[in-house]
């Protein structure tokens, strides 16, 4: 079986499935079972640890299924949320927020360039909500890398700002047309979690 990555890494049982060939329910048996070790989220989903299921995979001796993992640990992971701002109460509000309407996913949180720098490698959230004045980062080029770099797995990107309309409008950076949601700051927190919830029905189709 190929190395595992040492980063964190979380999958439903659902994904489990997927990358085992089995439906769903077999993966939840297991899990039941004693078989594959899981945790619970607060929504009363099933989590995995990309290192137990590797671990679980070793044991079955499912190499293929152990090559389809790699892959997965590749991509985004849809179900982290990652929270980037210098303003503590807003970032925490957010959290709040999200966690109120959306407990299943991970909630991730940076109140600056380095610290968003070591989530972004280490857990490669799907979804980033980050403030243009972050500290420690030069936005324009952060927002091409979230978008362009494949080490980045293409997470959504959300950008608060005061001035909304000051992106929405730069034609010269193209800020406007990579970020995937403009939002002001602070932000609706009704119309965010909307938005959240409508982009993460695609990421079944990008999965």
């Amino acid at each position: 079986m190929p190395r595992i990555a040492r980063k964190v890494k979380i999958f439903s049982a659902l994904e489990v499935a997927n990358i085992c060939g089995v439906v769903n329910q077999t993966a939840i048996n297991w899990i039941k079972n004693g078989y594959l070790k899981a945790f619970t989220t607060p929504g009363g989903q099933y989590r995995i640890y990309a290192k137990d299921l590797a671990a679980f995979l070793d044991n079955r001796g499912m190499g293929d299924s152990g090559e389809a993992l790699q892959v997965i640990l590749e991509r985004a992971n849809w179900s982290a949320l990652l929270i980037a701002s210098s303003d503590n109460a807003l970032s925490n509000r957010i959290q709040e927020e999200v966690l109120k309407a959306l407990p299943d996913f991970t909630l991730l949180q940076a109140f600056d360039g380095f610290e968003m720098g070591l989530k972004l490698a280490g857990e490669k959230p799907g979804f980033i909500i980050f403030d243009k004045d972050l500290e420690g980062v030069d936005f324009f080029k952060l927002l091409q890398k979230l978008k362009r770099d494949p080490a980045f797995c293409k997470p959504f990107v959300f950008v608060m700002t005061d001035n909304p309309e000051s992106i929405k409008n730069d034609e010269n950076t193209e800020s406007g047309a990579l970020a995937d949601k403009i939002i002001s700051k602070p932000p609706s927190y009704k119309n965010l979690i909307q938005a959240i919830v409508e982009l993460e029905k695609q990421t079944e189709a990008i999965a």
